[in-house]
């Protein structure tokens, strides 16, 4: 079971106005441990007076840098990422799980694919990692990215997306779409919706060429983005998405109907396994997680955004039955092995049997 290790920050380089990049450094024994793939991410968590805070970002660096950087944008009202923003410095510690996270597909060096990501914003962040792998590791494939952002001066990495560019002219293309500056062509001002989609893909990029999409970025962005991918003839294992946010389009939930008559107000008892030990308690069937429930009863249970998204918190029912509210993370294949959410989990049975080792 991931758990949380330190981190030296060695680098904290201002990207933007309103973003930085920080670059971390791990333990000598931890250096395996956070042997990343592609598009994966980092949860961290520090204490801000009495509360500790859990945030999760992404590696924004390749798999052949040899360095661990994450991209943290500042949000409004966001306490981690101001302190970040504002406050970080070199020689600083972080406190960070093993990397996590599925938003990538396999590479193979004879493969010759054509790779479509669309970021907005920050959204950027895992997207930039697995282009320049994909570059790297994949010498006969391509990758075109569009980029939206408001405005030139808050594009996150434009000089690096400009220097990978420029080093593979017939691999890469980088398409940006400003929403309040206008171009010279006007389909790359604007927001991106079905509409700018459709002429993209009729004038700029072949959809039926395309093996992956790669999509991070704002929930309508997300949602017109996909819809339009499917009418153009991607199927849905084709399309990777990916968002740190509870706004992300939803895939399967894991939903049972509960029996005629059953009392949803009583008290369920759940067996859970981590790390090797086995806690068996109560809790409510309604009201509470099962993962409030495991750390109520003195659980050490992984977890980091609770909305459903980042899939820290993955577990395995083995007996009874659950529902998920929200699934923002795990493929529908997982959900039909049983694996769960547990900050979405709610028990439909007086009993369950759940394992996060598995």
């Amino acid at each position: 079971m991931a758990r949380f290790h330190s981190l030296t920050v060695t680098e904290v380089r201002r990207e933007t106005r309103d973003a930085v990049v920080v670059t971390l450094l791990p333990s000598q024994e931890d250096r395996a441990v956070f042997d990343f793939t592609q598009g994966q991410y980092l949860t961290f968590r520090r204490r801000f007076e009495d509360e500790e805070l859990r945030r999760s970002y992404s590696i924004c660096a390749g798999r052949d840098e040899g360095v661990l950087k994450v991209g943290i944008k500042r949000v409004d009202g966001g306490c981690f990422s101001t302190w970040a923003n504002e406050s970080l410095k070199v020689g600083d510690r972080l406190e960070a799980m093993p990397p996590m996270g599925a938003f990538f597909t396999p590479l193979e060096p004879e493969a010759a694919r054509h790779y479509l990501g669309f970021a907005g914003g920050s959204g950027i962040t895992p997207v930039l990692s697995i282009i320049k792998t994909v570059l790297a590791r994949e010498p006969r494939s391509r990758f075109t990215l569009v980029y939206a952002n408001r405005q030139i001066s808050s594009i996150m990495f434009r000089e690096e997306l400009e220097d990978l560019k420029n080093l593979h002219l017939d691999r890469l293309s980088v398409l940006h779409v400003l929403e309040s500056e206008a171009q010279d062509i006007d389909l790359f001002t604007g927001r991106i919706d079905g509409e700018k989609c459709a002429a993209l893909f009729k004038s700029w990029i072949d959809p039926g060429s395309v093996a992956t999409a790669f999509i991070c970025g704002p929930e309508p962005m997300m949602l017109a983005i996909a819809a339009a991918l499917r009418d153009h003839g991607l199927r849905d294992d084709q399309i990777k998405f990916e968002l740190f946010a509870s706004s992300q389009p939803g895939r399967a939930r894991r939903k049972v109907e509960a029996a005629a008559g059953a009392d949803r107000g009583a008290a369920c008892e759940a067996t859970v396994t981590l790390d090797g030990a086995t806690r068996i308690f109560k809790f409510s069937k309604h009201g509470q997680s099962l993962l409030d429930a495991a750390l109520e009863n003195a659980m050490d249970a992984p977890h980091a955004c609770k909305a459903g998204v980042c899939s820290t918190c993955r577990a395995k029912v083995l007996e009874g039955d659950v529902e998920m509210e929200v699934n923002h993370a795990l493929e529908d294949y997982e959900v039909r092995q049983g694996y769960v959410l547990t900050c979405q989990c709610f028990p439909l049975t007086d009993r369950i049997v759940v394992s996060y080792d598995q």
